[in-house]
């Protein structure tokens, strides 16, 4: 099962309990608060503390502190780590108050936050908290599981209508979905996962083969009457949204297509302008808040940290150049 949605219970569906800004002020007013909070999401508690790299469980605290506040003591080991080491906040010297403010700031935003307003809230530069928002994103990228079913299979077209780009870079392609990234959406009905990526066109060659390695082969898909469906190697259903039928009993797309709904609203509302490269991300950001949904919220701030383990985003590759065959900027 996903480590985002492992914690999510029947129990922890019925009531759910949120934080207020005000009470995660309190909860990371020091460093040393901060620090303990992320030592019991990540191993529980002090006494629990691991090593990151070797995994020995014997470890002695510093008394100079910083940077590396422990090290390992197996001999062949003998590393110094934080609690940032072997996480998404690997080699980041910005405070852990700053981060525990930014997983609670970005996780409560159902609309997501835009690096700007992260910067004043936080008092660091926009650099900063692009990056850090683009670390916590990575965190909430696992795609191991398949889907057991019944899944709803849908597509979105990413990019604005081509009469408000400039002259200078208007395509003469028509409107529709031409020259627009084409994003692959999943929902697996019975764990109630996400998955959503870009792809590199809307070819049925190109559609199937990813449905199916990511579904089990008994698992039931549903999509709408769109031809690029026609040949999928598994058991299917289909809605008629060119005439007009969008729901006929359990046969529907509304799942994965409010997930849409989200991320348009979004990128309208607080992101504005996405670009291909990055696009994979922010997908990875709206679909992780919506699976944790159900979780109170601290809940959804520890699972959101303990994904982040084994994961890096440096700021080299963050920027490094991507060839993805779209446009540069959509």
């Amino acid at each position: 099962m996903s480590s985002m949605t492992q914690d999510i219970t029947p129990e922890t569906t019925k009531t759910r309990e949120g934080i207020t800004f005000l009470q995660a002020a309190r909860m990371f007013s020091t460093e040393h608060k901060a620090e303990e909070w992320f030592i019991q999401k990540r191993w529980g508690s002090r006494a629990n503390i691991t090593c990151p790299k070797c995994g020995e469980a014997s470890v002695c605290e510093i008394k100079s502190r910083n940077p590396m506040p422990f090290q390992c003591t197996k001999p062949e080991c003998r590393k110094c780590f934080s609690v940032k080491t072997g996480s998404v906040m690997q080699s980041s010297k910005l405070p852990l108050s700053h981060w525990a403010i930014a997983y609670y700031l970005i996780t409560t935003n159902l609309k997501g936050i835009s690096s700007c307003k992260l910067a004043r809230e936080l008092g660091i530069t926009q650099k900063s908290a692009w990056h850090m928002l683009h670390r916590i994103r990575q965190s909430w990228d696992d795609n191991s599981d398949r889907f057991r079913g019944p899944v709803e299979v849908d597509e979105m077209y990413h990019g604005g209508s081509v009469k408000n780009r400039p002259i200078s870079k208007r395509e003469r392609i028509g409107g529709g979905p031409k020259g627009k990234a084409v994003v692959l959406g999943m929902k697996d009905r019975f764990s109630d996962r996400i998955l959503a990526m870009h792809v590199a066109d809307r070819r049925g060659a190109t559609i199937r083969p990813i449905v199916a390695a990511h579904t089990e082969p008994d698992a039931k898909v549903y999509t709408d009457d769109s031809i690029i469906y026609n040949g999928l190697q598994r058991s299917r259903e289909s809605v008629n949204h060119s005439g007009q039928e969008y729901v006929r009993g359990d046969v529907h797309t509304n799942g994965i297509e409010s997930l849409w709904a989200m991320f348009r609203r979004g990128l309208m509302g607080v992101y504005h302008s996405v670009s291909v490269k990055h696009l994979d991300r922010y997908l990875c950001e709206f679909t992780g808040r919506r699976e944790t949904r159900p979780l109170n919220t601290a809940d959804q701030l520890g699972s959101l940290v303990r994904a982040g383990i084994g994961k890096r985003l440096r700021y080299a590759d963050l920027i490094a150049p991507k060839r993805t065959g779209q446009p540069k900027m959509i």
